[in-house]
């Protein structure tokens, strides 16, 4: 299968003829069917550069429910077993879009709120701002060993958790692609950073990301940055052609760089046994806790010894502190060239296959 391509023609008979389970994910932007009826104009009485493009158009709901479960059949056939979904979409269409893929078998994992940091205004003044989008992330089943990585997006976030709403920027400025007469190339492009965000978040480096309404190509320029392979869906000629000459100019980030903190619970488990069998720390050495008065000596089974009580690394450093329970890799410390060190500096060591 060729990867890094856009594919012109219908986004439904494009994945029919792709090989099944092909994609570790999927990122989808299709039309919101927002049902505009008149057009909308400022105070000033300028009409506004509003979405109303003909591929937004739908008859009815009854048409457009039909439309996306034909997608989001189509879409799962493609998905990896192990793979998830990202649809983003408004109020207009996202409920109608969420009831189709739990009828289709997903399991939704959260749905994320896109807060913008500059909206368009409500210029009739007959309703609140409409400041947001909200992205619906799924698994393909309730059992999917799906890809999440907690510990990046907590490194993104300054060390704190994720939250499930975003804060960023509209597309606008230099981003903003524009077409020969200077007016938008897409009239519905995204930011980079909120493709940057979910591509992070799910994916690992080499991942196959497939975006059925490709657009102006957001999904494939992170995707190509981030060490990423994607297929791109797009039916309107201009609009692929305003996809490649983007891709082409985008430079790939090396590889070390496209790396992301992996989570503690995806790491190879290390056993203490490890580091005493390769003489990292030989049996007989003085282990120290937090405080001065609490010591083991480390034995050649990679249990710990001290004042007649024998253990594991955890058991001990809870014995020594009177405690249930304690992390014995945060907690023991060994001396190198007059300094304590902790263990745990040797169990990196051996995961990342230094010794």
């Amino acid at each position: 299968m060729e990867l890094n391509r856009i594919i012109q023609g219908d986004c439904v008979e494009a994945m029919r003829d792709l090989p099944e389970a092909c994609a570790d994910l999927i990122f989808a932007d299709p039309p919101y069917n927002l049902q505009l009826r008149n057009e909308l104009r400022r105070p000033d009485n300028s009409k506004v550069d509003a979405v109303d493009d003909s591929w937004d158009r739908f008859a009815s709901f009854a048409e457009y429910d039909r439309f996306t479960h034909a997608w989001l059949g189509a879409a799962r056939r493609v998905l990896k077993d192990s793979g998830a979904i990202w649809v983003i979409g408004s109020y207009h269409n996202i409920y109608r879009v969420g009831a189709i893929l739990q009828d289709l078998g997903f399991w939704i994992l959260n749905d994320v709120v896109w807060r913008k940091t500059n909206p368009m205004p409500n210029f009739r003044g007959r309703r609140f701002t409409n400041a947001h989008e909200t992205m619906i992330w799924a698994a393909k089943t309730e059992k999917t060993a799906y890809t999440f990585n907690y510990e990046a997006m907590k490194a993104m976030n300054d060390d704190v958790q994720m939250r499930s709403d975003w804060t960023l920027p509209i597309c606008s400025g230099s981003e903003r692609l524009k077409d020969d007469d200077g007016g938008k190339a897409h009239s519905t492009q995204k930011p980079e950073s909120l493709l940057h965000r979910v591509i992070v978040s799910s994916t690992k480096p080499g991942d196959v990301v497939l975006d059925p309404f490709f657009g102006s190509g957001t999904t494939g320029a992170v995707a190509k940055r981030l060490g990423r392979r994607f297929i791109g869906i797009e039916r309107d000629g201009d609009y692929v052609n305003v996809a490649r000459r983007r891709i082409a100019e985008v430079v790939p980030a090396d590889g070390e760089a496209v790396e992301v903190t992996r989570s503690k619970r995806a790491e190879p488990r290390i056993p203490f046994g490890w580091v005493v069998e390769r003489g990292l720390l030989p049996p007989g050495t003085v282990l120290r806790g937090h405080q001065k008065h609490q010591t083991a000596k480390v034995r050649a089974d990679g249990t710990l010894v001290c004042n007649n009580a024998t253990g594991s690394i955890h058991q001990i450093g809870a014995h020594v502190q009177g405690l249930d329970a304690c992390n014995g890799w945060a907690f023991w410390q060994f001396e190198h060239n007059g300094q304590l060190i902790s263990i745990d500096v040797l169990r990196q060591q051996l995961r990342a296959g230094l010794v």
